[in-house]
This record gives structure tokens, sequence and C-alpha cells, in this order.
């Protein structure tokens, strides 16, 4: 299978040379705003888009030399887009912060003044969508959800750009991180695989969650009591969900500590699944920002070099069990997809 010059050389831009991607995330808007907020004990609304800029362009200084592509938003994270190591790409995210909470369903809308081309102009190497999405949601709200990421792979197929979308389960009124949606998961993640690796929707790679939920995994450090799954059940989840996609795929950190996301892709690697690496923020970087709140960007660049740099080598040295993006596409080199 050919893969076409553009989407080749940005799927290059953000891997090594193995043809791994191990990314860094920080393209998060409103999550980042209450959080800084919180720790300079002001409102959210007086967190002003220099402090923002300033938080994202310490992480990207710090830590994009040990990364091969970090994720950024183009609201406020273009100056750090800027101040990133050589070595790293660029994937910029094409959607609003949050969803829409008028209505059911977490409905996702586009960022107003950008597009997929102005994205690539902005000097995009990949587009990163992200879409809250479960398939036991009404026939209706999904087929909402379905078009609008087939509108945007078609955008990105005009471009010739990499598409990345990634995928987010959630229940209604349910706490997500909570033993009975932990229990769903894996069937909510493998489905959602399952859907988007469908050639209609021109996803270049997945970014998905782990189909498990750590703090629920029998005998792991992260499971304090309660299980909803066995160490080999929340394996067979893992290989069951790697069987059922049918492009390269990443795992996202979800908010988790640091231990706790290197402590699942130990057991990624353990599965032998095929995952293509990771894009991990917030397991990286965010006990970071109450040092920023309190201390300011001096005290948090000092935490970055230290702390940060073990963190992302932390979630580095877990990546050797990583399968290259083009071997999905059956080749052994990114060479025979010219």
């Amino acid at each position: 299978m050919k893969l076409t010059p553009g989407k080749r050389k940005g799927l290059e831009a953000v891997s090594d040379s193995r043809g791994v991607i191990a990314a860094a995330a920080m393209d998060q808007r409103g999550s980042l705003k209450s959080a800084i907020a919180k720790d300079k004990g002001i409102d959210k609304k007086a967190v002003t888009n220099e402090m923002m800029a300033e938080f994202k362009e310490a992480v990207s200084r710090v830590l994009t030399p040990h990364a091969t592509a970090i994720l950024l938003d183009p609201e406020y994270g273009l100056s750090a887009a800027r101040k990133r190591a050589k070595n790293a790409g660029l994937l910029l995210a094409y959607e609003n912060s949050g969803y829409d909470n008028t209505q059911p369903g977490r409905l996702p809308d586009l960022l107003d003044h950008y597009s997929v081309r102005r994205l690539v102009a902005e000097g995009a190497d990949c587009i990163k969508i992200l879409l809250y999405y479960t398939p036991f949601d009404s026939a209706q709200i999904n087929d909402v959800k379905h078009a609008w990421v087939e509108r945007i792979g078609g955008e990105c197929v005009a471009a010739d750009v990499p598409f990345f979308l990634e995928f987010v389960g959630y229940e209604e009124g349910a706490d997500e991180k909570g033993l009975d949606f932990a229990k769903k998961k894996p069937v909510v993640v493998t489905r959602s695989m399952e859907e988007f690796s469908k050639p209609q929707y021109a996803v270049d790679v997945l970014k998905v969650e782990v189909p498990v939920t750590m703090a629920f995994v029998q005998g792991t450090r992260s499971c304090k009591g309660e299980f909803a799954y066995t160490h080999d059940q929340a394996k067979d989840h893992f290989r069951k969900a790697a069987s059922v996609a049918k492009k390269p795929f990443i795992y996202l950190s979800a908010g988790v500590s640091n231990d706790t996301f290197t402590e699942t892709l130990d057991l990624a690697s353990e599965t032998g699944v095929n995952f293509s690496g990771v894009l991990c923020g917030r397991a990286t970087w965010k006990d970071a920002i109450p040092v920023y709140g309190k201390q300011g960007v001096k005290a948090l660049e000092d935490w970055l070099n230290d702390q940060g740099v073990k963190n992302i080598k932390n979630v580095n040295g877990r990546l050797s069990a990583a399968k290259p993006w083009f071997s999905f596409y059956g080749v052994t080199s990114v060479l025979a997809l010219a």
C-alpha cells in the first residue's frame, strides 16, 4: 500500500528513525487555565494569554529535545511551537477546547479561525482532533460525530497531511474514573478503535486510551483495593482492542500520574500489542503547574529540567516494545511506502 508524499512526510516528521512516535502533548487550554488559576489563587478569567503561552513555551523548550514531536494548540501554543527543538515535529489541534454542554452527547466543534490548510501554514506536520465518543450513545448522536470526522478526514486528504484522531470514552452522568465505567471501558475503547479504522474517516493514526483503568487492574501498583479485571484479563483487553485496529495507534496518558502511565506501558509491552508509541502530556508535566502558579516561570523551568526530563525519559524507556507506524502498511521500511 502506498502513502501519499505529504502523509508520509508528516508521519516521518513526528516519529523517530525506528518509526516510533514519542510525542509530548501540550494542547490543554480550559483545564490548564483552571489549574493555573487555582494555584495562583486568582479567577480563571484573570489567567492571561501571556501566562498560557509562557507555560507552553517552557514545556516545549525543555522537553522537546527528548521527544519526537509536540502537540500544541494554535490559540496559545504557536510561540511554543517556535521554541521546540529541531528534532521535534509539530502536531496542531483543530478542535475547540471542551464540548457543547447544552445538549447530550458532548458534541465537538472546530476552532472558528482555523482550517486544516491554515494549520499547515502555521507549520503543522500533522493535524489532531479530540472527540468524546462512546458506541453506547444513540445512533443520532454518533451519526453527527461520524460525519464530523469524515469532513475533517476529507480536509486532511485535500491538504495531504496526516490526521490523528483522539477519542476519549465517556458515559453521561457517570464517574469515568469509577469501577462501573472501568468495567465498560474495554468495550468502549475496542469498538471505537474498530469504528474509526474504517476507510471513510481517512484517519492516519488513532490516538487511543488504553482499554482498562489501571486503578482497577488486580495486582498493579495503581490498584488500591477493588478490581474490575485480573492481570490476565487486562492483558486480554489490550490484545482484543489492538486486534481490531486497521490503522497505527498510539496511547495517550489521559491525565494519570507518571508512575501509573509507565506501569500501563509496561503492561502493554507484556502483551506484545503493536502500538506505535505515545502522545503523553500531563503524566510528564502536570505536577509543574503548582510550581508555576506559586513561584513563576524560572521555578517551572528548573522543575522541568529536573523532574520533567526524568518523567519523559521514564516514558521513552518503555517504548522499546513499540512497533513502527509503517508496519501497519505491511512494510519493513518507510522507504517502501514511496
